[in-house]
């Protein structure tokens, strides 16, 4: 079962950026099946760290790209980008919390936030002119960024990856 569909909407023009969208909406979509499928919950734990790993770090390399060009709305934006992160943190600690996961709260939280925040925030930052030029980082600092994102997180729920 899919939780959230690629839409064009999803969409900013720039390739980079729509690339690591289109990556971190499989991702979600990759733990929901993991769900449905009942498998061992250090396996969900551990990609619910890959998601937040990998949230934590596209965030950062938007943030950054925002505060290059100054943009106007970067708090407002970072706020945005840090209640996912609370989010994704909460759904993982109640995870490893208790017997289930709470797979309705799982999907409508994600998707909602998606959505909500690929229409405003990300629509609205990615017409900037100025920010069509999205900087390019090489695959080793990004996995790198995304593995100490993961590490944190599972540290912080008491397991160490």
């Amino acid at each position: 079962m899919v939780l959230i569909e690629w839409r064009e909407e999803f969409c900013t023009g720039i390739p980079g950026v729509d690339y690591e969208h289109e990556k971190l909406i499989e991702q979600v979509n990759s733990v929901y099946a993991l769900i449905d499928d009942e498998v061992d919950r250090d396996r969900v734990i551990d990609r619910l760290g890959d998601i937040y790993g990998s949230i934590s770090a596209h965030f950062a390399l938007e943030e950054q790209m925002m505060k290059k060009y100054g943009y106007d709305r970067y708090q407002e934006h970072r706020a945005d980008h840090e209640r996912l992160l609370d989010d994704i943190r909460d759904i993982t600690d109640d995870f490893e919390n208790s017997t289930d996961l709470d797979r309705q709260r799982f999907g409508q939280r994600l998707n909602d936030w998606f959505a909500i925040h690929f229409k405003t925030h990300d629509s609205r930052l990615h017409k900037l002119k100025n920010l069509m030029s999205h900087d390019q980082v090489n695959e080793t600092t990004m996995k790198i960024m995304i593995r100490n994102a993961k590490r944190t997180l599972l540290r912080n729920i008491g397991r160490h990856s």
